[in-house]
């Protein structure tokens, strides 16, 4: 039984996330970096203010890991920071449309991860709004099949995002066995480690002293990173699988109205439908609304 509350500040946690997220792509494009050199420095600037957020808190005056939990969550900094390496790699290989589309398939991960993992058995109505979600990204990403190219670099493109949505999954299943823990170390132990894993890989000499670059590159870090990932995390900490998988939907609507609001890209009807049905979706999760009887839901759920 999911007490309310909680679950529904949860719900605002994860949602807030989401939107933040949907302004990601806006501030890695104008940084004007490549992949590693994003990644990097959005590790080190968040790692940083994280560091001094759990410094005022007073966290790192109690011993919160042990050795097990620990590993645990640097396994999930590992997947984290190769999901945001793989995504922004994937970008010039396939299409941005393309990519994101591919990444979303993480909350198909999610509900399978659930299932063999947790045994979460998310019944009939859950499954139906979350393929109404699903269905409404594609709106959303508003796909040309005419653009499609099979050649070796757009396979390779696909192949990274996928791999990215399921490392992406991966690193939401560990946050989620890792109840107890503040999110902020949580969050802290893994940036930090991406900073270690990434070093060799910047390239430094790409980034200029002086400029508006270190404005986007900060930002990634603090706001992209600290505040969101405490966000998340308290969020992944509340919630189960399939409200974490309709609420990540949020995020692609949010950044298609970024594109329209920075990149004067217009929005189709198709995708104005697309984001309805996000956010209908998301709405018949949490407030448990039934598309079927709810007779009929528990019996086939049994």
């Amino acid at each position: 039984m999911v007490k309310r509350p909680k679950y529904s500040v949860g719900v605002a946690q994860m949602a807030a996330a989401m939107v933040l997220s949907g302004t990601l792509g806006y501030f890695v494009l104008e940084s004007h970096q490549s992949a590693y050199n994003v990644v990097f420095f959005r590790c080190l600037f968040g790692a940083i203010s994280l560091a001094l957020y759990c410094w005022v808190r007073g966290l790192f005056r109690e011993k919160h890991f042990n050795k097990n939990t620990f590993l645990l969550a640097l396994g999930g900094g590992v997947a984290i920071v190769a999901n945001w390496v793989l995504l922004f790699s994937s970008y010039k290989y396939a299409s941005i449309s393309i990519s994101t589309a591919v990444y979303h398939t993480q909350p198909f991960f999610l509900i399978i991860f659930g299932m063999l993992l947790f045994r979460e058995r998310p019944g009939i109505n859950k499954m139906l709004w979350f393929f109404t979600a699903f269905i409404g990204l594609f709106f959303v990403i508003n796909i040309d099949m005419s653009d499609f190219s099979f050649s070796f670099d757009y396979v390779f493109g696909l192949i990274l995002a996928l791999s990215a949505a399921v490392l992406y999954a991966i690193a939401t299943i560990i946050a989620k066995r890792l109840k107890g823990i503040p999110p902020h170390l949580i969050a802290l132990a893994q940036v930090t480690l991406g900073v270690g894993l990434l070093l060799p890989f910047v390239e430094f000499k790409d980034v200029p002293l002086v400029g508006p670059h270190w404005v986007y590159l900060i930002s990634l870090g603090v706001i992209h990173t600290c505040i969101m990932y405490i966000l998340m995390y308290s969020a992944f900490q509340k919630l189960q699988t399939p409200a974490i998988a309709v609420l990540s939907f949020i995020y692609p609507a949010v950044a298609i109205l970024v594109d329209y609001v920075f990149y004067n890209q217009n929005l189709a009807t198709l995708q104005i439908f697309g984001i309805l049905l996000i956010l209908l979706g998301g709405a018949g999760v949490n407030l448990n609304w039934s598309l079927i009887p709810l007779r009929l839901s528990r019996s086939a759920s049994s």
